[in-house]
C-alpha cells in the first residue's frame, strides 16, 4: 500500500483518538451527576485506540501518536525514511480534532478554554495533582518507553 494512503490512515486514526478521549475529557468529564470521570476517560481512551487498530491496524499499523512511530522507528521496526510523513499526518489528524473539539466546547454556554477548561494537563498550575516538572516529565518518559 502507498505511503501516502498509510500515512491518511495514520491522520484520520490519530483524529479518532483526539476525537474520542480528549473529547470525553472535555465534553463529558464533569457532567453534573452523569460524568464520566477518570476512569470514563480512560475508557474512552483505549476504546478509541482499539476501534482505530481493527479499522486502520492493516493499512498503517495504527501507531496513531509520534511517539509510537518514533520509538518503531529507533527500534528499526519502521522505516526511518517513513517517520516524517507519518509525524506530520498524526499531528494533523491531532490538530483537526482539537479544532472540532474546540468548535464543539465552545457552544457550550460559559465555555472556558483556560487550563481547567480545556481539558490541559501538565505540571505545575496544570497539572490536576499539582505535579511538578521533574514528576511530569518522568512520568512521560516512563509512559512513553
Amino acid at each position: 500500500m502507498s505511503l501516502g494512503k498509510r500515512a491518511l490512515a495514520e491522520l484520520l486514526g490519530t483524529f479518532w483518538l483526539v476525537l474520542g478521549g480528549c473529547g470525553a475529557a472535555v465534553l463529558a468529564a464533569k457532567v453534573t451527576d452523569v460524568g464520566i470521570g477518570y476512569l470514563g476517560v480512560a475508557l474512552a481512551f483505549g476504546l478509541t485506540v482499539l476501534t482505530g487498530a481493527y479499522a486502520l491496524g492493516a493499512v498503517s499499523g495504527a501507531h496513531f501518536n509520534p511517539a509510537v512511530s518514533v520509538g518503531l522507528a529507533v527500534a528499526r521496526r519502521f522505516p526511518a525514511r517513513e517517520l516524517v510523513p507519518y509525524v506530520l499526518a498524526q499531528v494533523a489528524g491531532a490538530i483537526a480534532a482539537a479544532l472540532v473539539l474546540y468548535v464543539v466546547a465552545n457552544g457550550a454556554a460559559g465555555f472556558d478554554a483556560e487550563p481547567r477548561g480545556f481539558a490541559a494537563n501538565g505540571f505545575g498550575t496544570r497539572s490536576p495533582g499539582g505535579y511538578g516538572l521533574g514528576a511530569a516529565l518522568l512520568t512521560e518518559i516512563v509512559m512513553t518507553f
